[in-house]
């Protein structure tokens, strides 16, 4: 979001836990891969996602963590007596408690991971920012937001650096495409369980888009939005994986659902009120919804591709709702940063998205039964409210 909009609300911040291990060693900007979440696994760059053996699969979402220069960073839009104690460790803090409570198989940052304006180097901000990520183990990816770049590196150059990272399966973009707009555009292919017939289809597909930062036409002012290119991309590469998915071994006569991840919200967003919606808009601004001024047609290509089943962004702090439009679930994560605006009493919030499959006749875990969601508060109870059912395949 644009720096105007940062200062507008006072925040009520529950500390929740004791800062771990991690929080300590963020003051210096320096993290060792040590896990600290006592499971070991197999080097993500080096796996294939795949469901669990209970046939879930389990994505956190996290948005707008707005990093910059750790404890010296301090909270926005918080009560006078915490001005002095919050700090972008705060963020840090909430990373560690979702992940050891959700236990995630993925961890999706959807951009503005760090605010390039307040940080004095944009790669220890971000090395402070996944550094949770990155302990766990767990696999990661990122797409950028409109304020990743506005410090000491390009969007190409904060693009390189996170998919250089550890433990990452971030892409710069797709390797068989010569052009396309932005960095960071690609997909990810979730197969089944290990040792079932399913192990090597991908029966749930991810989407992941870089949504620009903002307008680069002299005539049209405000947010970016998703290009030609973009678009060509996704078309060609949903029909590639329903085709596969729909031909041996194990051929289905359905799609496989497809989830979309990126940062700012389609136009689109705007179709809903709270009759029509789970959560909240809370966004004071014009309907609410900070969306590019140009409709590029994306929804509509998502619509007629058929396979995406929700799509999930960041960018507007108090916003955390979902709603279905032509059988699509426009999502919401809600502001998860301390260095990001927020609204006094609001608490910090994540999503956490997953994916259950169901059992074939002989007992054996098969394709996709359903998708679920719900969000976590950042409050002393670390609350989980709105728990809702995106997608099954009895709809």
């Amino acid at each position: 979001m644009v720096l105007s909009k940062r200062s507008v609300f006072g925040t009520n911040i529950e500390m929740g836990f004791g800062f771990m291990v991690l929080v300590l060693v963020a003051l210096l900007f320096s993290f060792s891969p040590i896990c600290v979440f006592g499971e070991k696994h197999e080097n993500p760059q080096n796996q294939k996602l795949r469901f669990d053996k209970n046939g879930e699969f389990k994505i956190l979402q996290v948005a707008d963590m707005h990093y910059a220069n750790g404890k010296s960073t301090l909270c926005l839009n918080v009560l006078p007596s915490q001005n002095g104690s919050c700090s972008d460790l705060n963020t840090t803090s909430f990373v560690q408690r979702m992940i050891l409570a959700e236990k995630p198989n993925l961890i999706v940052f959807t951009g503005d991971n760090i605010y390039g304006r307040d940080s004095s180097d944009s790669a220890k901000s971000m090395d402070a920012a996944f550094a949770p990520a990155i302990a766990s183990n767990i696999p990661w990816v990122a797409v950028l937001g409109n304020h990743d770049q506005e410090g000491s590196l390009s969007r190409e150059g904060v693009m390189k650096y996170i998919v250089g990272m550890k433990n990452t399966l971030s892409q710069f973009n797709p390797s068989e495409v010569h052009t396309i707009d932005g960095f960071g555009n690609y997909n990810l292919e979730v197969g089944g369980v290990e040792g079932t017939d399913f192990e090597n289809k991908s029966v749930l597909n991810l989407y992941f888009i870089d949504s620009g930062d903002y307008s680069k036409v002299p005539s049209i002012s405000g947010y970016d939005w998703i290009k030609p290119s973009q678009q060509l991309w996704f078309q060609r590469t949903s029909e590639k994986l329903q085709k596969a998915y729909k031909s041996g071994p194990m051929p289905q006569k359905n799609s496989a659902p497809g989830l979309a991840y990126f940062h700012i919200p389609l136009p689109e967003y705007a179709s809903f009120d709270k009759s029509n919606f789970t959560g909240v808009k809370l966004e004071p601004d014009g309907n609410g919804i900070s969306s590019a001024k140009v409709n590029s047609g994306f929804f509509a290509t998502l619509v007629q591709a058929g396979d995406v089943k929700a799509v999930f962004t960041g960018h507007d702090h108090l916003n955390d709702f979902c709603g279905k439009l032509t059988g699509i679930n426009l999502c919401y994560a809600g502001g998860f940063g301390y260095h990001a605006y927020g609204k006094a009493g609001w608490s910090r919030r994540s999503r956490v998205v997953v994916a259950r499959l169901e059992k074939t006749p002989e007992g054996a875990w098969g394709d996709v039964k359903s998708i679920n969601t719900w969000k976590r508060l950042d409050d002393q109870n670390f609350t989980q409210i709105d728990g809702q059912v995106l997608w099954s395949n009895s709809f």
